[in-house]
């Protein structure tokens, strides 16, 4: 099995054998996207949500990203989470950090709906109000791309971030379909031109693959540098980390999550 070596120390990561035959996503206008759009039934509250509140905090085409200009609060500094699921982790780190810009991808409607009742506080049989708003104690600090992450890298300048989360991301666990996975060699190009230097990836992921897929493919970009100095920094949860059911079920599984944080250099 191969390893990785940190400062003189082993750890032993499973790897997948490369796949000679991977091309991936090569800058077509809409790339073709694998997974989900859409669930189970979206009943009223969320609906009304999607049609009324998503507009206000929506990032489409025509949005200009520029970090004084695209939030209705004044940043310090812009996050980035890839595929943020059902939003619990970035409606923390939203409420957690009002000084902090988040930008959050997800493609699946579900998901997105879930988010706006997690910054409305808005849920199923709750009364809607004529103008919805965010929940009190709330900033407006987050912007919502509903589409696929590939299609928002055209619109996004260069170091423009300073955070980068990619969590949990679907493993895609079969060699055949490696090249439908999220951290890739194009999309890993994407994300190291529009991240600072300094600047952190975050890759998190409960899926024993995943982890030696991730490591050898952020390892070949060339950008960054893994900043653990030891295995228990990559097998504890980063200080600023906010819990997910998601992670919680791995967790009951017997499934344990890694956290790999990456400098941009």
């Amino acid at each position: 099995m191969p390893q990785e070596t940190i400062q003189n120390k082993q750890i032993h990561i499973e790897f997948e054998e490369k796949n000679p035959s991977f091309t991936p996503y090569n800058g077509y206008n809409k790339p073709k996207f694998y997974g989900r759009r859409k669930g189970r039934i979206i009943r009223k509250a969320k609906t009304t949500l999607l049609e009324s509140f998503l507009p206000s905090i929506k990032i489409t085409d025509k949005s200009e990203l520029n970090k004084d200009k695209l939030f209705g609060t004044p940043v310090e500094k812009i996050a980035l989470e890839i595929g943020f699921g059902d939003g619990q982790h970035l409606a923390g780190q939203a409420k957690n950090h009002p000084e902090i810009g988040f930008i959050g991808a997800e493609v699946f409607q579900n998901g997105v709906a879930n988010l706006l009742t997690l910054l409305t506080g808005i849920k199923e049989g709750t009364h809607l109000p004529e103008k919805i708003n965010l929940e009190e104690g709330r900033v407006d600090n987050i912007r919502v791309f509903d589409d696929d992450i590939r299609l928002l890298f055209q619109q996004i300048p260069d170091a423009f971030l300073d955070k980068v989360y990619i969590l949990f991301p679907d493993p895609w666990p079969k060699k055949r379909h490696a090249n439908r996975r999220l951290v890739n060699p194009d999309n890993l190009k994407e994300i190291a031109r529009i991240l600072k230097k300094g600047g952190i990836l975050r890759i998190a992921t409960d899926h024993k693959i995943y982890k030696g897929w991730a490591l050898r493919q952020v390892k070949e970009n060339g950008n960054f540098v893994w900043t653990a100095k030891c295995g228990n920094d990559w097998k504890k949860e980063p200080e600023d980390w906010v819990q997910t059911k998601y992670e919680l079920k791995a967790l009951r599984e017997g499934r344990r999550p890694v956290f790999l944080d990456f400098e941009k250099i």
